[in-house]
């Protein structure tokens, strides 16, 4: 049976600096507040602890899960707090020795005691965690959970029951893989695009959607602004310096603008030869993921550790190629790149420590092709095509943070897959789809067997690759 993934499963709003090693702790926190309080256990709780497992052990500390278990213990929401409050609400959680929980009790809390960093690996997923709650009554509750890739987090018993009850899909059009997909644009003849759409129908109105595409957008855009508007060093220790400011100065001048909009006007006025969009899409990307290091606001697209791509991608469509585009380009944008993300999802993975980096960069690189064909006149068979030649070209690539921050590989690779992108979208466009040989589900497969038979220290537990070939010291 079909699973349902709507685009805002997708793309979600969120704090850097990973999806899995911090969104998703997060939101794990706040299901198990939730669980809590449905058992009205929360205000007898006198002491909270936390385990971690697998890669969110062994890179938590760089990817800050936690500062994110702490900050979703104290009911705060990735979506809405202020990022500058972030900094004083950790500082007094750790001085002080103590929480509010759920933003409700004041109980005693060491971070250095209560977050235990495990090495060992969970059955079910690498990336594990277990919350226990103690209560003045004697009691102990606890809840495993699993953060899956994306900000998604299940529940193992969860999955589970799953295998055994089958839950209907309610979307029109349920798509398992893109043959499913690509037989309803031709049996309805509708893009993808308004396939997606349709689906989206079923579960909110057209208002909804289209105000939360374009709030997404919003983020995307102000984050890339921050970005190329923030200089200095990023956080962590390996001493990485911001490079979108000084690439954003170079390419603008002396532009005059206020605002991300009218930023993005200026942008349009500037000398765009080939070389020039190379810097242009690079400092888009670089920019996002700079700011998704510094503990910023990012749309996860599919992750955290890849949401430069996409944001990249779309803005060159709209600074470069299409000046007239708008809020419909926007959204048709979208709506095809969630789809893409949900098949790969669906048929692989989006955890870097499941499938390595080709499970982010790669579903990033395979999405903007896609959403990027279909803007520039590619048919249905042509946007899949795209995503399936950006796919392929990251087939294997591994995850191997220095440090087990989301830096270095990680900021620049969000250029080579936004560039992959652009040219995959190109290649699909100029190819007859009847001479492809390679269909985007034999890619999805492929990448899952791939990251069945990949080497544990390249998924993202920093064991292996870059992360040991450079020494943190020498930074």
């Amino acid at each position: 049976m079909e699973e349902c993934i709507s685009v805002f499963d997708m793309l979600k709003i969120g704090v850097g600096p990973s999806s899995s090693h911090t969104l998703g702790p997060w939101r794990a926190a706040e299901r198990f507040l939730e669980e809590l309080r449905t058992k009205n256990l929360i205000d007898t709780v006198n002491r909270v602890k936390v385990d971690l497992y697998g890669s969110l052990s062994l890179t938590g500390k760089g990817h800050a899960t936690d500062l994110a278990l702490m900050l979703g213990l104290s009911g705060q929401d990735p979506e809405i707090i202020p990022i500058e409050n972030i900094a004083g609400i950790i500082k007094s959680i750790k001085d002080e020795n103590e929480i509010n929980l759920g933003n409700r009790v004041l109980i005693p809390f060491d971070f250095l005691q209560d977050i235990v960093f495990n090495k060992n690996f969970l059955p079910f997923h690498a990336n594990g965690l277990t919350f226990k709650a103690y209560t003045t009554d004697g009691q102990e509750y606890s809840g495993t959970y699993y953060s899956i890739g994306g900000g998604f987090v299940v529940k193992e018993e969860r999955i589970n029951a799953k295998k055994k009850i089958a839950i209907k899909c309610a979307f029109p059009f349920p798509i398992d893989k893109a043959e499913e997909l690509l037989n309803y644009t031709s049996t309805e003849n509708k893009k993808i695009s308004e396939i997606v759409y349709e689906n989206e129908k079923s579960m909110r109105s057209e208002e909804v959607i289209d105000t939360e595409l374009m709030r997404i957008w919003h983020t995307m855009l102000e984050c890339i602004y921050i970005g190329c508007h923030s200089e200095g060093i990023l956080p962590g220790g390996l001493n990485v310096r911001r490079r979108a400011f000084d690439m954003h100065q170079n390419l603008i001048g002396l532009a005059n603008y206020n605002t991300p909009q009218t930023w993005l006007e200026e942008i349009r006025k500037t000398e765009v030869k080939f070389r020039q969009i190379l810097q242009w899409v690079s400092c888009f990307a670089l920019a996002v993921n700079e700011v998704n290091a510094a503990l910023g606001r990012v749309v996860t697209a599919p992750t955290n550790g890849s949401a430069g791509v996409i944001p990249a991608v779309l803005m060159y469509y709209l600074v470069i190629e299409n000046h007239d585009a708008g809020e419909k380009e926007i959204k048709q944008f979208l709506l095809v790149a969630g789809e893409i993300g949900s098949i790969f999802k669906k048929g692989s993975t989006i955890s870097a420590a499941m499938g390595g980096c080709q499970a982010e960069i790669g579903v990033s690189s395979s999405m903007a092709a896609a959403a990027l064909c279909e803007l520039m006149g590619g048919t249905p068979e042509q946007v899949l095509m795209a995503a399936e030649i950006a796919m392929e070209h990251h087939l294997g690539l591994t995850c191997d943070p220095v440090g087990g921050l989301v830096q270095i590989p990680c900021i620049e690779r969000n250029t080579m897959g936004a560039i992959k992108a652009i040219n995959a979208a190109e290649l699909a466009l100029s190819t007859d789809p009847k001479n492809a040989k390679v269909p985007l589900d034999k890619v999805v497969d492929t990448m899952w067997q791939t990251a069945k038979d990949m080497n544990n220290k390249y998924k993202e537990t920093s064991e292996g690759g870059l992360a040991i070939a450079v020494n943190m010291a020498d930074c």
